[in-house]
């Protein structure tokens, strides 16, 4: 009688499995790491550039989940502090955007880049992909400190195989209408900017993450 029963209750579950459909995949978890470009600085939630993209990839048919793990004043030194909590388990893909501020104030570049280099490796070593966002030292600080610091994140990306989105502000930088009135953080319209020149690259890297 109790095998009766089980039989019973196991074909009753299997029928409410069939009935509900297929089981869908869960959606593919990534993470946007960074400063106030990526925080979206002085911009309502559903304007900074995690949930923008997010929302361009899903109008694309992609299952992705953007989470915003953007920290306004950021530099490469307090994204290392905080990397490995602020990317949890079960991430697939990093979109690594900092050293905007470094520049700014003028840190070393080779800090900067030996900042970098270990949140690369330690993402790697969670066996969490990494799409590298270039910043291009501003003007004012002059050409050696640009010839020292620009050159980095292409020679990262090289160096350890990553794709790389050489500016995040490409696009948006010279143009006073895409900014909000502090001249350097993007307005809604120039986030809108932003992804849909990212974009591309950004599916590339979905689909060459590992399954």
């Amino acid at each position: 009688m109790r095998m009766k029963g089980f039989r019973a209750l196991f074909l009753a579950a299997l029928a409410g499995l069939i009935a509900a459909g297929p089981l869908r995949a869960a959606p593919v978890e990534l993470v946007g790491f960074g400063d106030s470009l990526m925080a979206g600085y002085q911009l309502a939630p559903g304007d900074a550039f995690p949930a923008r993209l997010e929302k361009a990839l899903r109008d694309k048919g992609h299952d992705v989940s953007i989470s915003n793990a953007g920290v306004s004043g950021d530099t490469t030194s307090g994204g290392l502090a905080r990397i490995d909590w602020s990317v949890p388990d079960g991430t697939r893909g990093v979109i690594l955007e900092l050293g905007a501020n470094d520049a700014l104030r003028g840190i070393p570049p080779e800090e900067s880049r030996k900042n970098l280099v270990a949140m690369i490796e330690k993402l790697k070593a969670r066996g969490i992909g990494v799409l590298l966002v270039g910043m291009l030292a501003p003007p004012n600080m002059g050409g050696d400190y640009a010839d020292r610091f620009n050159p980095i994140y292409p020679d990262l990306a090289k160096t350890y195989g990553l794709p790389l989105y050489p500016f995040f502000l490409d696009g948006v930088v010279e143009d006073a209408g895409l900014k909000i009135e502090d001249g350097m953080h993007p307005n809604p319209k120039g986030v809108g900017v932003m992804v849909e020149r990212m974009l591309p690259v950004v599916e590339a890297f979905v689909a060459g993450l590992p399954k």
